[in-house]
């Protein structure tokens, strides 16, 4: 038992990290190449939306207005032209209407922004589920 433990402890310090060893800038860059593809590749892994809706009483019309923030947990790319869907269901479940908007903005990496949307929905509306259906993925800039 006693020559398990020696044997555990010997693997234990082999497999630490050596103090003073150096990071292999070439393969730091390797990596941070490949992580930004799958970032362009896939971009809908790497944003998120929250949302909440109102009536709006004030202004002509009962409108419905939607604000929400879409955030980038990407680590190297940045997105711009995100397209945002709205899909309104009546309380059966059924789709009664949908609307499409595109944020403009670029989304850094870690960041997030906002939006609103104002629409006069139909009065059969019970729930709206927002989604995010596709951005354009911006190049990171080559800092050699």
């Amino acid at each position: 038992m006693r020559n398990v433990w020696l044997l555990a402890a010997l693997f234990v310090l082999a497999a630490c990290n050596q103090p003073g060893k150096k990071i292999d800038s070439t393969s730091y860059k390797e990596n941070k190449k490949s992580l930004a593809e799958k970032e362009k590749d896939s971009p809908l892994d790497f944003l998120t939306i929250t949302s909440h809706q109102k009536k709006s009483f004030f202004g002509l019309g009962n409108k419905t207005v939607t604000k929400g923030e879409v955030t980038n947990k990407a680590t190297v790319c940045s997105y711009k032209n995100v397209r945002i869907k709205m899909l309104c269901y009546d309380k059966d479940g059924g789709r009664i209407e949908e609307h499409e908007d595109v944020m403009d903005d670029v989304i850094a990496p870690g960041q997030s922004a906002s939006f609103k949307t104002r629409y006069k929905l139909p009065k059969a509306t019970d729930s709206v589920a927002v989604s995010i259906m596709g951005a354009t993925p911006v190049a990171p800039e080559d800092k050699n």
